[in-house]
């Protein structure tokens, strides 16, 4: 029990400078009725819900297998992007925190937000690999995550270079990725829970483990 306390003390430590209105998560996924969100689509959206249902096949969902064979092509024609690939997990983890309704898998909306964060993303990745290496180094890391949205202070820094970094403190695309769409899913889910609007939020054990292990 004392190290537990320690361990969540120390946790609370790390993060308790940082303020959560600095934030910017991407824009929150539609919400409303889909028949509304459909009827007023622009031809951009229409085109990529074409898109989508190429994809998705006949259940009109994305699966973590779906996913990753769909990233994976798309990385692999990319020479200046280096990466080791999507996991299975890696991907397990992005649906799953993408997954506003539980089905496990993603729909048209939760597709659209994740590949939209993405392309948004990996602008900024290659913006900040300054030296065309194909990854992010430690010292381009902070840069990279503020103008994603995401400014850390440097606690978490060194907590998420440990994290998904290699030895060398390098991260190289589906890390960053992988790490990017973790850090927005939780603090929308923050905001969500922060009703108030106060940068604290209270939550009992159903909660935190709801948050915490379907991730």
């Amino acid at each position: 029990m004392f190290l537990a306390k320690k361990l969540i003390g120390g946790l609370l430590d790390v993060v308790g400078n940082v303020d959560m209105n600095q934030f910017l998560p991407s824009d929150p996924q539609p919400q409303g009725s889909v028949q509304y969100a459909e009827q007023h689509e622009s031809e951009e959206e229409r085109q990529f819900r074409k898109v989508f249902q190429q994809l998705a096949g006949d259940d009109m969902e994305v699966s973590p297998s779906e996913l990753m064979n769909i990233l994976n092509k798309i990385v692999c024609r990319h020479g200046d992007l280096k990466t080791d690939g999507f996991s299975m997990e890696s991907c397990r983890s992005m649906v799953a925190v993408m997954d506003s309704d539980s089905t496990g898998k993603l729909g048209f909306h939760e597709f659209k937000y994740l590949w939209n964060s993405i392309k948004k993303w990996q602008g900024v990745y290659k913006q900040y690999d300054a030296d065309h290496s194909g990854t992010i180094g430690a010292s381009e890391l902070p840069g990279a995550f503020q103008a994603a949205g995401f400014p850390l202070n440097d606690q978490l820094y060194q907590m998420i270079i440990r994290r998904y970094s290699d030895e060398d403190g390098n991260m190289d695309f589906d890390n960053y990725i992988g790490c990017l769409v973790r850090l927005d899913a939780m603090c929308r889910a923050f905001q969500t829970l922060d009703k108030d609007k106060n940068g604290t939020i209270k939550v009992d054990i159903k909660e935190w483990l709801q948050l915490t292990m379907y991730s």
